[in-house]
């Protein structure tokens, strides 16, 4: 069993900045896929980055791309979401997800571990 905790959440005003972070224990894979999903309030759950452990490559949603930036701490088996010039509808709860091997993939059924989810929310 793999335990996903996220981390960093908050609130924030329009154009400032915020870094999620999620750490994965318990049963480890030498090939995964870390990512972060979101949900907006009445909107469903959708894909926001992910990254490849094995290979380093990233893959954006075209909402987010040139604002936030996923990278991994291989020390700490951490990923972090750096998130810049946060928008109203950047507003969501962000989960993070770990799936085995390398491919990346963006529905919610691919993935096998979820952690919680941390609330982040842009004010206007």
């Amino acid at each position: 069993q793999v335990q996903v905790v996220e981390s960093g959440g908050g609130l924030v005003q329009a154009g400032g900045s915020l870094r999620l972070s999620c750490a994965a224990s318990g049963r480890t894979f030498s090939r995964y896929v870390m990512a972060w999903f979101r949900q907006a309030p009445g909107k469903e759950r959708e894909f926001a980055a992910a990254i490849s452990w094995y290979t380093g490559s990233t893959d954006y949603a075209d909402s987010v791309k040139g604002r936030f930036t996923i990278s991994r701490d291989n020390a700490k088996n951490t990923v972090y979401l750096q998130m810049n010039s946060l928008k109203p509808e950047d507003t969501a709860v962000y989960s993070c997800a770990v799936r085995q091997g390398t491919l990346m993939k963006y529905r919610i059924y691919e993935y096998d571990y979820w952690g919680q989810g941390t609330q982040v929310t842009v004010s206007s």
